[in-house]
Parts: structure tokens; C-alpha cells; sequence
């Protein structure tokens, strides 16, 4: 099966939503997964990314809005005419059956009798030709999962549902299935729509990821572009860590200017919020790995230009790959610096006075008004 020999279309969600009595595990929303894309639905538990995913697969009634494939509607479908197929985290493959029949399954369900060459097909399209006479019990976690991924694929679905399929592996074997995941998508260029809580999974993987929360979308786009450049707080902390500093603008244009932690700090004007204007509160983000720490003693030495926040270190972790250090400074009481370790600076201890300075281009803003919005309604939805 190649890329030329996939049939489809986009899948479009209008308006759906679901609701279980008073509560709403899906606010209404439009989505569209571009066929041939590997999409991811991240968010953390209970968000609504699962609801999300069993809507398409027909194992979940919309309580509002439609769901269509390559313009079909296929709202009112159940399941089995759907032209989807899903994978779970727990592969549900039939320990009686070898490889071979495992994946032979749809096909025989169908009537199909003569199954040989696309069993083999699927066997060398996850890399387990060697493994076919075995069962389920002998073969490891991530061969499991393969068997079930081209258990699926045999049908010839026009999109493959992916439920947390590596949820279960420990974390060298899920990234090595991340990447070969990523290769079989590429391969057979079925649309892929895969729900997973872990940041590290969705970017690895995905052409574009849709960031939940709550039951509803809150941002949209290449994983690159959710990293560099959050619109909410929440997205700033769920894909990885923010640095985000409290300031009041003091002027817009080209760049935004934000007196803050003592100091002025600077950020591209296309990084700010829309409604940013001068007086207004807004909150300054930077990532931890994107900041350099200096002893006070050479604060001389840092170039003009770079954003600059005085502190001093009163945690440190060495971690192999990188320091991790915690800076108490009048921008914020824990702010967060990863530093490669290529040439240590063994002054840079608990106790320390430095200098953390970053490239303004590093930088962006979030509506301040919306950040105190969200930490009221998680008050609330904690109480």
C-alpha cells in the first residue's frame, strides 16, 4: 500500500459536542484533520481528547453538530460502516491467533480467503516478517503494538484512530514507537489521529496538534509554532515549561516594551497579545532553555540588547545533558534556566548573584486578564 493508493478526505467536525446529564465533556467545536496528516489530540485527563476521538470512531452519539469524512456525512453511521479503524492502548489481540492471524482477522471477518500477500505486506510494513508464527505472549510491548497497528491497516481504513497506543511502554520503548509510528504514517499516508496526555509523544509525532482543555480546543498548529508561541497559559505550560514574568507595557510598536522585575523588557509587537496596549497588564514568557546565566562579576560582558533580569541561584540540578537552576529575582521567585553543559561555570551555585539575559526575539505575551481568568475557574473546578 502507498501513498498513491489512499482514498478519503478531510475529516471535518461541526459544532459536535457531548454532554453526560449537567456536565459537558465537549464544548461545541469545529475541527478539520487534513487528509494524509498525522494529528494528535493532546491534553491532560479528563479534557475531552478521548470523547473527541470516539465521536469519529462512531463508539460515542454527538449530543450536537455532525461529523463528515471527504465531505460524506457520517454522523448517523455506527462503527462498523464507518471507513475508520481504531487502536487501543490495550492492543486486544487474540492470544490463540499467531501474527499472522491476528492481522488476517478483518480480512477473513469479510470472507476474504486468500489473505497471504497483504498479510505479508503488513508484516513487512511494521518490520515483524521474522515474528509471524508467534503469539501475542511471545512477543515484547512495542511488537504487540505493531501487530495491532497493521491489524488495522489491513482493512484499508481511510483514517486510523490511535487511543494512547503506548501508554503502556516504558519510556525508551514509546519513543523508539514514536518514531516508528511516525515512519508507517509517512508509508502508507493514511490519515492518522492520535489522543496521547504527553507533550513529548504529540511533537514528536504530529503534523499539527490540538492542545485541549477543559472540552475545548485551546490552541491549534505545528508543534513548532504551539512551542515558540503560546496564546494561553495554559498551552505555555502544558507543551513544557514558561518562565512568565508579571509586567505593565510601557510602549507598542515594532516591539512591545514591558517595565518589569525592576527593569524594561522587550518582545516582538506580533508576539503580544491583540488587545496589548500601553498601561495594560500583560504577562512576559520566556522558556527556561532559552535564557543565559552570567556571574554579577561579569554582567559586563553580556552583549547590548538581550532582556535582562537580575537574581540569585537558590536551586541547582545537574541532570547529564544540562544544569537546571531556580533564580529568586523581583520578576518572579522561581524562575527556571536550562543551561547545556558544555563549559560550566563553577560559580553558578546555590547562593549566587547572576544576571539571566535572553534574546527579546525569545520572548512573548499573554493576556494577563486571561491567565487570572483561568487560575479562578481552576479554583473553582477544584472546590
Amino acid at each position: 500500500m502507498t501513498q498513491q493508493q489512499t482514498e478519503g478526505g478531510d475529516v471535518r467536525l461541526t459544532g459536535i459536542s457531548k454532554t453526560y446529564g449537567s456536565f459537558t465533556a465537549v464544548h461545541p467545536l469545529d475541527l478539520t484533520v487534513p487528509q494524509g496528516s498525522f494529528f494528535a489530540l493532546l491534553g491532560a485527563s479528563g479534557c475531552g481528547k478521548t470523547t473527541t476521538l470516539r465521536i469519529i470512531a462512531g463508539l460515542e452519539d454527538t449530543t450536537t453538530g455532525t461529523v463528515s469524512l471527504g465531505g460524506r456525512d457520517i454522523t448517523d453511521l455506527p462503527p462498523y460502516k464507518r471507513p475508520v479503524n481504531t487502536v487501543f492502548q490495550s492492543y486486544a489481540l487474540f492470544p490463540h491467533l499467531d501474527v499472522s492471524e491476528n492481522i488476517a482477522f478483518g480480512l477473513r471477518r469479510r470472507g476474504i480467503r486468500s489473505v497471504g500477500k497483504q498479510v505479508g505486506e503488513m508484516l513487512d510494513l511494521v518490520q515483524l516478517g521474522d515474528f509471524a508464527r508467534r503469539k501475542p505472549h511471545q512477543l515484547s510491548g512495542g511488537q504487540q503494538q505493531r501487530v495491532a497497528v497493521a491489524r488495522a491497516l489491513i482493512n484499508h481504513p481511510q483514517v486510523l484512530l490511535l487511543d494512547e497506543p503506548l501508554g503502556a511502554l516504558d519510556l525508551k520503548l514509546r519513543r523508539q514507537m514514536q518514531l516508528e509510528l511516525k515512519r508507517i504514517q509517512t508509508e502508507v499516508g493514511i490519515t492518522f489521529v492520535h489522543v496521547t496526555h504527553d507533550q513529548e509523544e504529540a511533537m514528536t509525532m504530529a503534523d499539527t496538534v490540538a492542545v485541549m482543555n477543559g472540552g475545548r480546543v485551546e490552541q491549534l498548529g505545528a508543534p513548532a509554532e504551539l512551542y515558540e508561541n503560546p496564546r494561553t497559559t495554559f498551552v505555555a505550560n502544558f507543551l513544557g515549561t514558561s518562565n512568565l514574568i508579571e509586567g505593565r507595557i510601557v510602549s507598542t510598536g515594532t516591539d512591545v516594551v514591558v517595565a518589569a522585575g525592576g527593569g524594561k523588557l522587550r518582545l516582538p509587537g506580533g508576539r503580544c497579545p491583540s488587545s496589548a496596549e500601553s498601561g495594560g497588564k500583560v504577562l512576559v514568557g520566556v522558556r527556561p532553555e532559552k535564557i543565559s546565566l552570567t556571574h554579577t562579576d561579569d554582567a559586563a560582558a553580556i552583549p547590548d540588547g538581550r532582556n535582562r533580569v537580575a537574581g540569585r541561584i537558590t536551586d541547582s540540578s545537574f541532570i547529564g545533558v544540562s544544569t537546571q537552576y531556580v533564580v529568586e529575582s523581583p520578576a518572579g521567585t522561581a524562575l527556571q534556566v536550562y543551561e547545556q553543559n558544555i563549559e560550566r561555570d563553577g560559580r553558578l551555585v546555590p547562593g549566587a548573584e547572576v544576571v539571566l539575559h535572553w534574546n527579546p526575539e525569545h520572548t512573548f505575551g499573554l493576556d494577563a486578564a486571561q491567565h487570572i481568568h483561568a487560575g479562578a475557574e481552576a479554583l473553582e473546578e477544584a472546590a
